[in-house]
């Protein structure tokens, strides 16, 4: 894809096509499912909808990676006691999804056994499945954390489990 098509994408697609795939009963089956998962591992998820890139990520051609990363640190997922935090950031013009994890997953699993969710989950949204595809992709990836980092008990929920809307 050339950037001007990029470019009109990002631009066409606003907050009422994220708020139309991700409806509040969407948002809240993901929310259960983080959470639930939540209860299983010891990593701390959190998942973050764009629905397009600010203008001067779009200028700049910031892939959706990128913007995951900046994403990851600006709301502080890998600021946990363990550096457990996970970010799912969907990009809806990008039809991107990209998981980041922080050094202690990271240093475990490596980026393949990701993408067994992610492809869940951007094939789903191919499809305009939306909430099914998000709870889907989020349970596959509570349980290859629920494998690597089983729950001890000791961990207090250190990341809101609400996915964020941008």
């Amino acid at each position: 894809m050339n950037r001007l098509q990029r470019l009109l994408r990002h631009l066409t697609t606003t907050r009422f096509n994220g708020r139309r795939a991700f409806p509040p009963h969407t948002l809240k089956a993901i929310q259960a499912a983080i959470a639930d998962g939540e209860r299983c591992h010891r990593a701390e998820v959190r998942l973050i909808i764009e629905a397009a890139l600010p203008l001067g990520a779009l200028l700049e051609n910031m892939p959706s990676r990128g913007r995951a990363h900046e994403l990851f640190s600006r709301y502080r997922i890998w600021d946990t006691e363990e550096n457990c935090g996970i970010l799912i950031y969907i990009n809806l013009a990008d039809h991107k999804v990209e998981i980041v994890a922080d050094r202690t997953v990271g240093r475990a699993l490596n980026a393949s056994e990701w993408q067994a969710a992610c492809r869940t989950m951007t094939e789903g949204f191919h499809r305009g499945e939306f909430h099914d595809s998000a709870v889907a992709g989020v349970r596959q990836l509570n349980e290859l954390l629920a494998k690597n980092f089983p729950a001890d008990g000791s961990q207090a929920n250190q990341l809101s489990d609400r996915p964020l809307v941008l």
